[in-house]
């Protein structure tokens, strides 16, 4: 287990599940780094199409904890939602998003604004 940045037996068996996934996100990112400079860098057809296989495995793997932290750790949901299947610039996004203004034409809006169809 990755080294706690604070006692372990000051931290709640929430806080720990959180480390691991943190910890396990952060190693999954990183084997998508290892596995893509080797497919970059190899000359090999067959190697490169294993290597990329194995990245494409490794991205899957990051994208379940980001869903598992997006449902169990505190702010997760909001960020994601806040920068992800967005078009606009992604440092404008978090402007956009504290100053209410209305989504850009490249972004969808949330609603069809014809208000409840329930009486």
């Amino acid at each position: 287990m990755a080294e706690y940045h604070e006692p372990v037996e000051e931290l709640t068996a929430q806080d720990r599940d959180f480390h691991r996934a943190l910890a396990s996100l952060k190693e999954e990112i990183e084997a998508v780094m290892w596995y893509n400079d080797r497919a970059a860098a190899t000359k090999d057809p067959a190697i490169k199409a294993v290597v990329e296989h194995n990245r494409d495995e490794e991205m899957e793997h990051a994208a379940m904890l980001l869903e598992w932290l997006r449902r169990n750790m505190p702010g997760w949901d909001e960020a994601l939602r806040t920068y992800l299947f967005t078009e606009e610039p992604i440092t404008e996004i978090e402007e956009s998003a504290t100053s209410n203004e209305t989504p850009s034409k490249d972004k969808a809006p949330s609603s069809l604004n014809i208000g409840s169809l329930k009486k």
